[in-house]
């Protein structure tokens, strides 16, 4: 595989470098226990992280955002998570010493989310996140992921041309937002991915675990 070697590698949050699915569980199940219901098993959770509250809530209650009662259950569950956000989160295996390269070899990184800022920059340090370009995040511009928006701006907040960053997510909409901002595109398969298969996003390429990706920012050079 040849790839254009990167000036800079921006990287989702959630699912990508960050596990935080147990904390974004909790919060959701808080919610059910709160009204005399059972908890929704994890594992029925975990792969719909990624998609914030509005995958947890459709996997827990049923409801999409135009539904009635969605939005309340919205605010209490984002209630929940800002008061235990980084209980159970940790970074993924792998990714302390990907990013510790990056910055040896003095390659930019940065962080594109659509968590909203008030959650992101309450758990980006607790989680040992540092050294970090620029993060942006799902309120930063007017725009979220699918749309390029945020990633542009997180091209020109490092001062690098949009072709010369690498964007790795994993979700859809990351290889969908990453391909509009002219971006070379992976996706991380160690991640969330929803229910979908990662090798049908068509995405530039298809990393299993954090150090592949470091291996394959190797051999672009």
């Amino acid at each position: 595989m040849s790839l254009t070697p990167p000036r800079a590698i921006l990287f989702d949050l959630d699912g990508t470098l960050a596990d935080t699915a147990p904390d974004l569980a909790a919060a959701m199940n808080r919610v059910r226990v709160d009204r005399g219901l059972s908890p929704t098993p994890y594992e029925v959770l975990r792969p719909v992280a990624s998609a914030g509250a509005r995958g947890l809530i459709g996997a827990s209650f049923g409801l999409k955002p135009e539904d009635d009662g969605y939005d309340a259950l919205r605010v209490e569950f984002l209630d929940n998570y800002q008061a235990a956000i980084a209980v159970q989160s940790r970074l993924f295996d792998g990714i302390e010493r990907l990013l510790g390269d990056l910055q040896k070899h003095n390659l930019q990184w940065g962080i594109v989310t659509n968590k909203a800022a008030r959650f992101t920059d309450l758990l980006v340090p607790q989680i040992g996140l540092r050294g970090a370009g620029c993060v942006i995040s799902g309120d930063t511009t007017a725009h979220s992921k699918p749309h390029p928006a945020p990633l542009l701006e997180a091209a020109r907040r490092l001062g690098v041309a949009p072709q010369d960053c690498w964007y790795v997510g994993d979700d859809l909409r990351d290889i969908q937002a990453g391909r509009a901002a002219n971006m070379l595109t992976v996706a991380a398969a160690w991640g969330y991915c929803g229910h979908a298969e990662p090798a049908t996003w068509e995405a530039d390429a298809l990393t299993a675990t954090p150090l592949e990706l470091l291996e394959l920012i190797r051999q672009s050079s």
